[in-house]
């Protein structure tokens, strides 16, 4: 499960961020993870529990937001969204496309308490 292993590298640089602030405690944790990045949203918000253990963000909620697909038509240059499975263009159904958003896990931002 490498759903642990990414909660720990996020709780690295949080706790960096942390550090910097110098916050007390972590209470939010914002990341976009998008559809394709990879991740089982499920499985990170079983993992943070563990890897947050005994971390300024121990009791810190952990906020996902899923972030959409979003491909750019070769043919029409038009965008559009896209499921995992249909990577075609919306508009026109053209199967050339190019990935714009999706793939990103993103740490979006914090809330600290000083």
């Amino acid at each position: 499960m490498h759903e642990l292993s990414i909660c720990r590298s996020i709780l690295s640089q949080v706790e960096d961020i942390a550090k910097q602030r110098d916050a007390h405690s972590v209470t939010v944790v914002h990341l976009q993870v998008g559809a394709l990045s990879g991740v089982e949203i499920s499985l990170l918000q079983s993992s943070w529990g563990i890897a947050s253990a005994d971390t300024i963000a121990s009791s810190a909620e952990l906020d996902i937001e899923e972030m959409p697909i979003i491909i750019q038509c070769d043919s029409c240059d038009r965008q559009s969204e896209a499921t995992t499975s249909k990577l075609v263009c919306g508009h026109c159904g053209e199967w050339r496309t190019k990935l714009i958003s999706g793939d990103e896990m993103l740490l979006r931002s914090i809330e600290l308490e000083r």
